[in-house]
């Protein structure tokens, strides 16, 4: 029971016998005499008795002359007649009992006030969002404190990020020795920025780093910030600190920074007073505290681009740590950590599993195996298989399956054949991704139809020989459908926007056109972490009409030698083509095996 619960207590008990005090004081003010109604028929016989007021139960006067006590006034109670005359015939002393009504007094105004005053405390609460939500506590930091090893994680449970976790145990490092850590003249960064997409685990990694250094954990989102009282941010801002100073060496984190941290007058939503406030509070504390008094703030984003400069300046944010998609090995490590927890058969190879999920974060490797256990279990299997995790590759990738939609003899036809030019398109290139597998079960909101590649290796550079071959496999299903029927469908809408967007930026961002040159002509702030999403507001072009109709051709023109080239294709192979398309519509389902018993080893992987 904490002091202000104690303190309300008290404050009750007090309350309670201050009104007994004063009603006693107050019965005792009154001097008022109780006699037997027996005693009050003599005096009447006396004449001692000056005066009486007469109630329904109760006989209230005043005497001549003062009782033995001293009180002149009198209460009886009052007896029937008849009932009065026969006691005093046989001497018998009588009286009415008079009931006390002062607890029922009492309760009968405590009770009431107790009701509303509960009821205005509920709805108080209600209004200001619950415990510790009320308008007294709304400058409070609403952040969560993990003492010590709360945090139940550490570095053993991060895995794939191997260089952001070498940077963080000179975290630890310091919080676990700081005056060893600085006996060069250094000092430890004061704030340390967590960068990178969604999902790749970078609170878990600020987690591991309060595990590993056992020390409390301070962690709050950035929107629990902001409210919309102007000033509440800038006071959370400044409780979070002095309660972290207070429990110093510790750790704060701040999730989803951008939140709180957005760069200054750029935007739609420039000027926002409350969000400038804590923003600029959130400055003052960076700058105010110590790095030696063993605080270190956390921070995770997954758009840098938009933080304002003046948090990631040196002194404030002095280091940034990159946490990106896991590679081929990393994606073995994280699975080897999820995959403890299920049930597996013999054939399961994490590194067949990590080759079929190129750019799949931490997070998505975790629902894989997640989803994977789930189908075994559904199917009421001993173990999870390998065509388990297959499944589950296609369920993320392409949507649930829709065995249910039912298509027209036409449309499959037209769905086989788009399939299997994206297939045989991609197998007769050179250096394109092995084909994996092909459906033409629906899946998903609109996918009548699937092709799987699978790289053999992570990339980071492609030429442009290797975008062009891209385009040309996304182009292939169109092209099949054109050399087939001599018609288009409205299945191609995500390939061509796919391959509009490829060719864009080989003309834009990548400078790899004759006519145009070598020039940047997208100019907007990308986002590095999510390609193809700008910074702020809607994009903006600084170059001239000419210029945007010279791009607008060569785009045009670089697509339509992307689709030249699948056609060609397909034509040439025009009986292979039939061959595989009325396979797949027979089977439905055809993996790399079936793709190549038709083409040969030397065309499929």
């Amino acid at each position: 029971m904490n002091k202000q619960t104690q303190f309300h207590i008290w404050y009750w008990i007090a309350a309670f016998f201050g009104i007994l005090l004063l009603q006693y004081a107050f019965v005792t003010a009154q001097q008022v005499a109780e006699v037997p109604y027996s005693d009050f028929e003599k005096y009447l016989k006396d004449g001692k008795i000056a005066e009486v007021a007469i109630s329904e139960n109760y006989l209230q006067g005043t005497l001549k002359e003062a009782l033995p006590g001293g009180q002149k006034q009198f209460i009886a109670t009052r007896v029937e007649p008849d009932f009065a005359e026969k006691l005093d015939q046989y001497g018998v002393k009588f009286a009415g009992r008079i009931e006390s009504t002062f607890l029922r007094d009492i309760l009968s105004w405590i009770i009431p006030a107790v009701f509303f005053i509960g009821i205005w405390v509920f709805l108080m609460n209600r209004m200001g969002g619950g415990a510790g939500g009320g308008l007294m506590q709304i400058g409070k930091s609403k952040a969560k404190v993990y003492v010590e090893s709360d945090t139940g994680v550490d570095f053993s449970d991060v895995a794939g990020v191997d260089e952001a976790k070498d940077e963080l145990k000179e975290i630890v490092a310091f919080l676990k020795d700081p005056d060893g850590y600085g006996r060069l003249g250094g000092r430890m960064p004061k704030g340390v920025l967590l960068v990178g997409p969604p999902g790749t685990g970078k609170t878990l990694l600020a987690k591991a780093v309060a595990g590993e250094a056992k020390v409390p954990f301070f962690s709050i989102s950035g929107s629990e910030f902001v409210e919309m009282f102007v000033g509440v941010g800038a006071a959370r801002v400044r409780d979070l600190f002095e309660q972290a100073r207070a429990k110093a060496p510790a750790i704060i984190f701040i999730d989803e920074l951008d939140a709180v941290g957005r760069a200054r007058g750029i935007g739609p939503f420039a000027g926002h007073d409350e969000k400038e406030q804590t923003l600029n509070q959130l400055l003052v504390e960076l700058d105010g505290f110590d790095s030696s008094s063993g605080l270190v703030l956390l921070a995770a984003t997954n758009r840098p681009e938009i933080l304002d400069p003046a948090l990631l300046r040196a002194g404030r944010f002095d280091r940034q740590v990159l946490v990106d998609r896991p590679d081929k090995p990393g994606r073995i490590q994280i699975l080897a950590v999820h995959l403890k927890k299920a049930k597996l058969a013999a054939d399961v190879n994490p590194e067949e599993i990590a080759a079929l999920t190129p750019g799949f974060t931490g997070a998505d490797l975790a629902n894989l195996v997640n989803e994977a256990t789930l189908l075994a279990t559904r199917r009421g299997a001993n173990a999870v298989t390998m065509d388990d995790f297959n499944n589950a590759v296609e369920r993320i990738v392409a949507g649930l399956e829709k065995r249910n939609r039912l298509l027209n003899p036409r449309e499959r036809e037209i769905v086989a054949y788009h399939e299997m030019g994206h297939a045989l398109v991609a197998s007769l290139l050179p250096g394109s991704d092995p084909v994996h597998k092909i459906s033409i079960i629906p899946r998903g909101v609109g996918a009548l139809g699937y092709t799987i590649q699978r790289p053999t290796e992570d990339r980071f550079l492609m030429t442009l020989e290797e975008l062009q071959n891209k385009m040309a496999v996304l182009l292939g299903g169109r092209a099949a459908e054109w050399v087939v029927y001599r018609h288009l469908s409205t299945g191609a809408a995500d390939d061509l926007a796919r391959v509009t967007d490829i060719a864009r930026a080989i003309v834009t961002r990548y400078g790899m056109t004759e006519r145009l040159g070598h020039v940047a002509l997208d100019r907007d702030r990308q986002s590095f972490l999510q390609p193809g999403e700008t910074a702020f507001g809607q994009p903006t072009h600084d170059y001239s009409d000419e210029t945007a109709d010279a791009i607008d051709g060569e785009i045009r023109r670089i697509i339509d030698d992307a689709f030249e080239r699948a056609t060609g294709l397909l034509t040439e192979n025009r009986e292979l083509l039939e061959k595989t398309a009325r396979a797949l519509l027979a089977k439905e389902t055809l993996d790399s095996s079936d793709l190549r018993a038709f083409l040969g080893a030397e065309h499929v992987a």
